[in-house]
């Protein structure tokens, strides 16, 4: 990431940043904050990741999504290779400014995540029993919305 200053508010006393209306996002010590994108319509949630500075300005700016790619050390605008970009009808903090909310409604197949589900929470974890290694998740959505190696590439998947 690159540094630069913040056209974010500075974060001053808790009770400014817990009950004013001033937006001051704090960032953790790598430049990032989290941030939960939902379905605007049926409020499921889509993704997690995390933005810098530069890209929750781009957010807001665009009103798009637009991440933060950990794994590839870049910017991220949502859809930009797939066509299923993330439009922002609505973004929110959390009380404290340490999490970031935001509401979209998916252009292009709809897919949210990179191996072509709605969304990236399409497995759910079996609850009522003792965890072991051998404990399987359960597949919760229909399939994918596209074939993510048509896509993106067919990539080594050694």
């Amino acid at each position: 990431m690159t540094e630069t200053s913040s056209p974010f508010a500075a974060r001053t006393s808790r009770d400014a940043v817990e009950k004013g209306t001033t937006f001051a996002p704090k960032f953790d010590a790598d430049g990032l904050i989290p941030c939960i994108a939902v379905d605007a319509d049926s409020g499921a949630v889509l993704m997690f990741a995390h933005m810098s500075v530069e890209t929750l300005a781009e957010t807001v700016r665009l009103g798009e999504a637009v991440y933060w790619s950990r794994s590839r050390a870049e910017r991220w605008h949502k859809g930009a290779t797939s066509g299923s970009v993330q439009k922002v009808v609505e973004m929110r903090t959390d009380c404290d400014q340490d999490v970031i909310l935001i509401r979209v409604r998916v252009e292009g197949s709809g897919a949210s995540c990179h191996l072509g589900y709605r969304s990236c929470f399409f497995r759910a974890v079996p609850l009522g029993a003792t965890p072991t290694p051998a404990t399987e998740l359960t597949v919760v959505e229909d399939g994918p919305l596209f074939d993510p190696d048509v896509v993106y590439g067919t990539k080594d998947k050694s």
